[in-house]
């Protein structure tokens, strides 16, 4: 069960580097832009969003996993 979780794992790494490079090669300005915005935003802010997006991830795959 242990290995079938971690192939989960590297395919969604995976597929978060896709789109990542995808962003990157389709939309290099709006992506520099965003960079930029996220090195202003202070530091409490990219917390929560961070955790944010952490708990809804964990939700769907939740939602998505659930027998």
């Amino acid at each position: 069960m242990r290995s079938i979780a971690f192939s989960d794992l590297l395919v969604g790494v995976g597929i978060l580097l896709v789109v990542e490079g995808l962003l990157f090669a389709a939309l290099p300005n709006w992506m520099r832009e965003a960079m930029k915005s996220a090195i202003l935003t202070p530091d409490n802010i990219l917390r929560v969003v961070g955790i944010g997006s952490a708990v809804f991830g964990l939700i769907l795959i939740w939602l998505i996993r659930r027998p």
